[in-house]
């Protein structure tokens, strides 16, 4: 990639390079957030599949209460993401 010549290029040029640039940063940073909560997600369903990593004869209410303390803070996320809860207009 070649940098443009502050001396010589017309200042419109340069503030297009610098948004162009700036817009594909923000692109790779956005791509890469994604692909971290993916991962975060894939995780979470793969101990969701595993029950928690709980057997059903050892359940007790300190299961239920870490499993609420998850849902709670998976609501405030869905919330956030589709306007719902604190979050509605």
């Amino acid at each position: 990639m070649t940098r443009l010549n502050p001396q010589t290029t017309p200042r419109h040029e340069l503030r297009a390079e610098k948004a162009r640039r700036n817009k594909e940063a923000a692109l790779n940073a956005f791509i890469g957030k994604k692909a971290e909560i993916e991962g975060m997600l894939a995780r979470l369903q793969g101990l969701s599949d595993d029950h928690f990593n709980a057997h059903p004869d050892e359940i007790n209410w300190g299961h239920v209460g870490t499993l609420e303390n998850y849902a709670s803070l998976l609501k405030r996320i869905t919330d956030s993401a589709f306007g719902e809860g604190e979050h509605a207009e």
